[in-house]
């Protein structure tokens, strides 16, 4: 018993830090993407939504062992891959769909808490904030960087110089040329129409 239990203890830790990953993209969803305000209550849904889709594919999970345990019931041939289950697979079968439904059944508690969901939501609020200060960080960084400061500057100068040449150049001389020939034919067909006039 203390097996099965220690297997649902870790099953449910790790649904748990699935379903704070989802609400946390939710809100950096929520909040960047659509620009909306954050408030906690807004996201409890979305955190019960995510510990019921968990649960569900943990039943789900249950009832595939279920299934191949029945299948391998009776049968003591030799197993032609990892998931081709004999006889001998029963017991430990049995054991993991307990496991799973145990997950389930723990996850669907939890989903009915409320102050289970606001610690969800809690972390993963804190998780998005996380995410949003390490970029910024990292932007600043590259962009506030002075050539003194960058171990990599003078091993990368050339590589950023030939860049400079083959790439930037040539598309601000392409842009260039483009736009002299916008230019040149919006000043041909004003003069082919002063011509006409004149005529």
């Amino acid at each position: 018993m203390g097996r099965n239990a220690d297997a649902i203890d870790e099953g449910v830790a790790i649904a748990l830090a699935a379903a704070r990953l989802s609400v946390k993209n939710t809100i950096l969803v929520s909040t960047i993407s659509l620009g909306e305000s954050f408030d906690p209550d807004h996201f409890v849904d979305a955190a019960r939504d995510a510990l019921i889709a968990l649960a569900d594919e943990q039943d789900g999970a249950a009832a595939a062992v279920t299934k191949a345990r029945r299948a391998a019931w009776g049968r003591h041939t030799q197993p032609h891959g990892t998931h081709d289950y004999r006889d001998r697979d029963v017991r430990n079968l049995r054991r993991r769909a307990k496991q799973y439904s145990g997950v389930a059944k723990a996850l669907r508690l939890k989903a009915e808490d409320v102050d289970e969901l606001r610690g969800i939501v809690e972390h993963a609020r804190e998780a998005a904030w996380h995410d949003v200060e390490a970029n910024l960080e990292g932007r600043l960084r590259i962009e506030a960087m002075r050539p003194d400061q960058d171990p990599d500057y003078e091993s990368m100068r050339e590589a950023r110089m030939q860049a400079l040449r083959l790439v930037d150049l040539q598309k601000l001389s392409a842009q260039a040329r483009r736009k002299r020939k916008v230019g040149a034919a919006a000043e041909g067909g004003s003069g082919a129409g002063d011509d006409a006039d004149e005529a």
